[in-house]
This record gives C-alpha cells, structure tokens and sequence, in this order.
C-alpha cells in the first residue's frame, strides 16, 4: 500500500460539474504531496471533450470508454448491455444511451461492476490508501468486491438524491393506484380515458401524464441498492448543508461520517479579466460567428448562427450592454426556457441595452422545452445561443459578461456560479438547493441577488432591477471575487479533504 495514493473514480464520460471537481481536485491533490490516479468513464476519441484522456489531460488517467455502446446503441441495440457499457443516468431523456437507472434490469448490475475492475487495477488499485469515489455507482460495488481492505470515501454531488426521490414519487404514486413501479406500465396502456386519473390531485395527474412509466420498472431494485453503497461506504462527502440533510434522511448514514465540503474553484484560471477595446466582441465573434455550436431540436452543432449585425444587437453600439449569463445543461431542474421567458417579459422595462446569452446545451440533450424553441416563440433578437464549448473558453466568456443566471431550482451545487464569482461576476439564483451555500452568505456584503423557486414575477423584478443598475452589479460582483479567492480556492479545500481520508480510514479500521 501507498500511504499517499488516492484511486479517484468516476462513472460517467465527462460531461457534468463533477468530472470539473475530479479534474481540479486531483492537481490540488497532487500539490499537497498525494498520488491521484483515476478510473473514469469516457467517450469519443482525442480531442472531444467528453474523451477522459483529453478531458484529464495530465493526469493519470486509466478510462472505461463506452465509444462502442454508444455506437451499439445508434444501431439498434443496447447500450446498458454491451461488452464496455455505457453508464446508466440519473436522468430520464428520450433516444440516448445512458438510460435512466430505474430502467435497467437488476440482472445488468454485476456487469456494471465488473467491467470497472481493469481500470481501477490500472489506476494501481492494490496500492491505494484510500478511494475517494464520485456518486452511488457500480464502482462502488466493484471496490467493495475487489479491495475491501481499503477504506473508501464516497462524494455524493446531489443527482443520485434526486434520481432516488424521483423514483420514490413515483413508487408512492402506483401505490395510491393499487399498482407497482413494475406494473404501472401494463396499468397505463390498459386504462380508458381518465380512468387513472379518477381521486388523484392535479400534481398526481401531470406525474401521471409525464412519466414514461417503462422506464422506471426496477426503481425500487436500484434505490436499495444505492442506499446499500451509502451505507457500505467509511465516509461520505457532500457538497452542501442541504445534501448532507438528505443523504442522512434518504440512506440513513450515521451524522457523525457525513461531512460537508463545498466544490472548489481554480482561482488562476478563473479570475477577472480586463476589457479592452473589442475585448468581448472577440469573445462572442468567436462563440457565435465564427465557430458556432448553437443547436436546434432538429439541427447539429452549429445550425444557429449569427453574424456581425448580431454581435451590434448583442453588446450595444458603444459596447456598453449589460449582458446576462446562462451556463449549463437543458435539464428540467436547471429552468431555462422559465430564464427565457422571464427576460423576454423583463425587456420592456430594461432603460439600457440588456441581451442574454445561453452558453451551454450538450448537444442533442434536453427535458421538457428547447429552449432555442421558446426563445423563438417570445422572440429572440436578444436572446443569443453559443451551444457546447469547452471549459477552456468558459473563463473569457464569463469575463465578456456582467452577471450570471442561474434558475435552477434544487441544484444540489454547481460549479459555475463559483467560477463565475472568481472572475468577478454577481449571482442571480433562486434561493434553494446548494445555491443558499454560496451566494449572500454574508449580508453586509452581497455576492448577488436571490429570488424565491419558480418565482416567474420575482425572477422578472430582479432580471429588470439588475440590468439597469452597473454601479450595484460592479460592487456586488467585487464582494463576489474577494468570497471566491478567500474561501473557495481548491488548494485551500485540501485539507478538509484529507479529514475525511483520515475518518474514513480510522471507521474502516474499527470496521
């Protein structure tokens, strides 16, 4: 055994905040004297961002690729049950490889495990003194199996909390029909009518007419088995107060080894940058002109496209627009066609030039609304669409634009609005989730404002209030960067980070 080493595992490709946590983590790690190897998940080839090996780069990087699934998949078959599989999802979305957990058959979970048993060995598995493993996954169980002689450090990041309370809705719903999570698709097809939905109220019917019953037939197999992982792991790190609550409540961990550490930001390379002439319209010529990943319900990358004219509209005559920030994914949780709509309603009210750019969307990846779709329905002169890029562009973006959006409502802790604040941005966010642990912590001085959850004429008030008030946004995004670079730099979160290494190896010993 390493004393030093720690094997960092990750399910998924990367795609989400957590694959930025492992990808910041593991330097400041390595900075403070440990040995970090890694078992991640990948897709594509070298140079996609979803590619461990370019994602990672300079790592030690040992990756289950699921190139071949996916491509299984776009055949006709089977992802979930190819030879390297691709990884389940927490999230339900129609006509991708990553099914929804609840979908996949219990009779898939050894497999699942066992194909991560090579990475990890690569990853000098035998050598580690700790694993420090990202979600309630198979890699849990394929560690738990393979080394159980060394202690392991579960970080759970929310979306596992919010696949499991998704599953329990639902379960407790069939139950009020006399059915099982297993039955109800049988139930749905073989209703007439309303018949269903006689006695249940009106939240009950939208669950009833929105859930895509096949896909969540084995929920009750998969929540105990992530509540098992829970409780198998010797410690468990979570990113906010609030996703400490719920994982002691939802798995029934012991309080005394769940702790709480709030993702970090790399205070470096995201740190504010100076506007000189032309500076932004740069930026977005690249983003939107020149190298556009703007993408349509029906269009690849770089169907939306705009022009010089555009880059006019967008930042004002005399470059002297205020320019409000969307960065992330089209989850449902995430409310961006609620953000479009807002805006749109905000723009009769704005006294200065105010545009709004979405920066994010993976592609071919979205719930309920596009949100390109609506912004066409409410019109969308204003509204300005950059598509996937990579995180290496993300530091100009935020540095071309005066404050950033989040309308997420139970967003367990992104990453962004960290980074955002790091380069000197304020926080627009609704006032839930992990959101409460980092914007307006300290009233006397401000990082952003904060509105009430699906608050539609809150969201517009503040949206017409901040864009017509520079002087506020420059104070309140000052207090936002002097938060960042004291309290949420990952070479500063190390620490607490080797705590939990500590009472994960003193719990497993006892154990």
């Amino acid at each position: 055994m390493d004393d030093r080493r720690v094997v960092m595992g990750l399910l998924f490709y990367p795609r989400g905040g957590s694959a930025y946590v492992v990808r910041y983590l593991s330097p400041a790690l390595a900075r403070a004297g440990r040995e970090v190897s890694l078992a991640v998940g990948s897709l594509g080839v070298e140079g996609d961002e979803t590619h461990a090996p370019t994602f990672f780069a300079g790592l030690d990087v040992h990756h289950l690729d699921s190139t071949e699934a996916a491509a299984r998949f776009a055949a006709g078959g089977d992802a979930i049950a190819a030879p390297l599989p691709m990884h389940p999802s927490y999230e339900d979305r129609v006509g991708v490889p990553d099914v929804v957990l609840a979908a996949v058959p219990p009779e898939l979970a050894g497999h699942l495990a066992a194909v991560w048993e090579p990475p990890l060995q690569g990853a000098r598995a035998d050598d580690a003194d700790v694993f420090h493993l990202h979600h309630l996954t198979p890699q849990l169980d394929a560690v738990h199996r393979g080394w159980p002689g060394t202690p392991m450090v579960v970080h759970l990041h929310g979306t596992e909390m919010k696949l499991v309370a998704a599953i329990d809705e639902r379960a407790t719903l069939a139950a009020a029909l006399g059915e099982t999570l297993a039955t109800m698709p049988k139930a749905v097809a073989s209703a007439a009518g309303a018949e269903l939905e006689d006695g249940l109220d009106p939240a009950q019917v939208d669950l009833l007419r929105a859930t895509r019953w096949g896909s969540w037939i084995h929920g009750e197999f998969w929540t105990a088995r992530l509540q098992r992982q829970a409780l198998v792991a010797d410690h468990v790190i979570t990113v906010s107060p609030q996703n400490r609550e719920s994982a002691i409540s939802m798995f029934g961990i012991d309080p005394d080894h769940v702790t709480t550490i709030p993702n970090g930001v790399d205070i470096e390379r995201f740190r504010p940058q100076g506007r000189g002439p032309g500076s932004r319209r740069e930026v977005f010529r690249r983003a939107l002109v020149s190298d556009p990943h703007g993408w349509t319900e029906t269009g690849p990358p770089g169907t939306i496209a705009y022009d010089e004219a555009d880059l006019d509209r967008l930042l004002g005559v005399d470059d002297d627009a205020t320019v409000l920030l969307y960065v992330g994914r089209f989850l449902d949780f995430k409310r961006v066609p609620a953000l479009i709509r807002a805006f749109a309603e905000a723009r009769d009210r704005f006294a200065r030039p105010v545009s709004l750019v979405v920066w994010g969307g993976h592609p071919g990846e979205w719930e309920g609304e596009h949100p390109f779709t609506v912004a066409q329905q409410v019109g969308a002169d204003d509204i300005y669409f950059t598509g996937w890029r990579g995180h290496d562009d993300l530091p100009a973006g935020l540095a071309a634009c005066d404050v950033l959006v989040v309308p997420s409502v139970e967003d367990p802790y992104p990453q962004v609005p960290l980074e955002a604040m790091a380069v000197g941005l304020p926080v627009v966010a609704c006032a839930s989730g992990g959101l409460l642990s980092m914007v307006n912590l300290d009233r006397d001085r401000p990082t952003g404002w904060l509105v009430p959850p699906d608050d539609h004429h809150a969201l517009v008030e503040v949206l017409a209030q901040v864009a017509d008030d520079p002087a506020e946004i420059a104070r309140r995004g000052a207090n936002a960067r002097a938060h960042a670079r004291a309290n949420l730099s990952w070479d500063g979160l190390v620490p607490r980070f080797e705590a939990t290494y500590a009472q994960g190896r003193e719990r497993h010993a006892r154990r």
